[in-house]
């Protein structure tokens, strides 16, 4: 085993006594601080290759060193022409995993660092190995790229590659894969300090503006002052005039917010047009800091969770008279990371083509004969992942927070976990909005409009013989079947059925469309609190039900 010994400064080589949790150091190879080595027999020679990390700039991600031996302990001979490669990092000089042999050819793995350390992936075929020469030219990876930009499991970098010959004839790899560029930490405090600087500045500039900023020096430090001084500050305004030349140079300071303000008045239009233009610099300025230091993405993290559901079907409801959200959700919501397929139900009117809709995963369109809102959860034998998230086509949130309310479902599979939580209480029912459920700091209810379940279970409920009744009234009144599949799970299980994450933002762009369903607020609500009373009597109430707002689940406001 030659593992990373770069920081001992040498290669280490190590025998097993007790294969794989047993070893013991066999021998230094060389002493040179190299990482990403390999050793290989090629041709009836042993060659090392591996790469000096210890320089800086050009070298430190692009040179390439190659050694050669009779035997794997050595000694190893420098090649003729080290450093083989010490030139711009992009050109793949560090090595990115073992070579492989094919139909005879050696096949070097390479690794692009010009972007950021490891950003890609490239293959050599090595045409010329000697003692004296090296050549290698580079031929296609035959990778398809992930079309989901840095929301994909390889979004900012990919750079190790094992590929291995199996016994059956067939060939297997394996890829490592990022969606953080290398330094991203540092990255984001050099940019958020920035951020943050430049806020102070332009709160300076603004306070220079309105005449809020002054330079002022205490009294006690001022020749003329007229109050009771001390020996120690007479002495010391003999000696070197420093009170003086400190008056001075603040009064020519005090001169530039005068003349600034002669040239940009803040009472005139061009003057307050000034201090918008500086506010809104400033308070944009604050949110990069913000960002930047207190940031993030959950979907930087791997999304197998426990080894489990790692990735969920989007499913959503809508008509022809709604294609302009349709586009624009489908292109949006495709490139989120864990989104593996898109399923569009068709309730009414001429549906679109699936090459008329941009996405980066499949997109299939199930069209329903009956333009009815049971649709929703209607059983579906081709859905590929037991995760549903089920979000109206007129709701845009960033892939982030879908990505976090994925991550608490995985922690509560058994749970409805979504964004838009509300609060069944008071006698009689009454249907009300999210901010009556913060007022009196709970909710029993979670909006499936917008909320992961697992289907297997949801969908089965809601097409039980028990729920036949409930579907009937969901069809009479063309509402409730997310009232109604919260009453379902509430009834099958006396403990917590629905969990609550808060979004960042969230927009509603029917708003924008003039399609919404639900245009009037009152004769929604009216509807509602109907169902809520019918439900209550055919399933029994969840009145009694509260679960609190947790914090750690909890976003914030925009």
């Amino acid at each position: 085993m030659m593992p990373e010994s770069s920081q001992k400064g040498e290669l280490r080589l190590y025998r097993a006594l007790n294969f794989p949790l047993q070893w013991t150091l066999e021998k230094v190879l060389i002493k040179k601080p190299l990482v990403d080595s390999f050793i290989i027999n090629h041709a009836g020679i042993y060659w090392l290759f591996g790469s000096d990390h210890s320089g800086f700039g050009t070298r430190k991600n692009g040179q390439l060193e190659i050694w050669y031996s009779s035997s794997p302990l050595g000694p190893w001979k420098p090649h003729k022409k080290n450093p083989i490669y010490n030139v711009d990092k992009s050109v793949g000089a560090r090595n990115g995993g073992r070579p492989f042999v094919y139909d005879g050819n050696l096949y070097r793995v390479g690794q692009d660092c010009g972007e950021t350390y490891g950003r890609r992936v490239r293959i050599f075929k090595v045409e010329v190995l000697t003692k004296d020469d090296y050549k290698e030219v580079e031929v296609p990876l035959g990778f398809e790229e992930p079309n989901k930009g840095r929301n994909a499991w390889n979004g900012a970098r990919y750079h190790h590659l094992d590929v291995q010959h199996l016994s059956s004839g067939k060939w297997i790899a394996v890829m490592d894969g990022d969606r953080v560029p290398s330094g991203d930490p540092v990255h984001r405090f050099i940019l958020g300090s920035a951020s943050l600087a430049a806020v102070t500045v332009v709160a300076v500039v603004l306070g220079v503006l309105l005449g809020a900023v002054k330079c002022i020096i205490p009294l006690s430090w001022c020749a003329h002052y007229s109050g009771k001084r001390n020996n120690a500050l007479l002495g010391r305004e003999r000696s070197n005039l420093f009170s003086s030349k400190v008056r001075r140079f603040c009064s020519r300071l005090n001169r530039v917010p005068l003349s600034v303000r002669g040239k940009i008045k803040p009472n005139t239009w061009a003057g307050k047009l000034v201090l918008a233009v500086t506010i809104v610099v400033g308070v944009a300025l604050t949110c990069i800091g913000v960002k930047y230091f207190y940031g993030g993405n959950d979907a930087e993290e791997a999304y197998p969770l426990n080894g489990h559901y790692s990735q969920f079907t989007l499913l959503t409801m809508t008509y022809d008279a709604r294609l302009w959200n349709l586009k624009m959700y489908v292109k949006h919501y495709s490139r989120c990371s864990s989104v593996k397929e898109i399923v569009v139900v068709w309730n009414k009117g001429r549906p679109p083509r699936s090459s008329d809709l941009d996405s980066a995963v499949p997109v299939r369109i199930r069209v329903e004969d009956q333009n009815s809102l049971n649709n929703r959860f209607k059983r579906d034998p081709m859905l590929k992942t037991r995760a549903v998230l089920e979000l109206d086509d007129d709701i845009m949130m960033t892939c982030d927070d879908i990505e976090r309310g994925f991550n608490v479902w995985r922690q509560h599979p058994d749970r409805i976990v979504g964004f838009y939580p509300r609060l069944i209480s008071g006698s009689p029912l009454k249907y009300r909005g999210e901010k009556y459920a913060r007022h009196h700091k709970g909710y029993n209810m979670i909006l499936t409009g917008a909320a992961f379940m697992d289907h297997t279970v949801a969908f089965e409920r809601y097409w039980s013989k028990e729920a036949k009744a409930g579907r009937e009234l969901v069809d009479r009144y063309f509402n409730c079947e997310d009232v109604l599949l919260n009453y379902l799970y509430a009834n099958a299980s006396s403990s917590q059925t629905v969990e609550y994450v808060r979004p960042a933002w969230a927009i509603d762009t029917s708003k924008f469309s003039g399609v919404a369903i639900s245009r009037n607020t009152n004769v929604h609500y009216k509807i509602r609190s109907n169902c809520l009373l019918k439900f209550s009597e055919i399933y029994g109430s969840i009145a009694g039900r509260k679960w609190e707002f947790d914090g750690r689940k909890d976003g914030w406001d925009l």
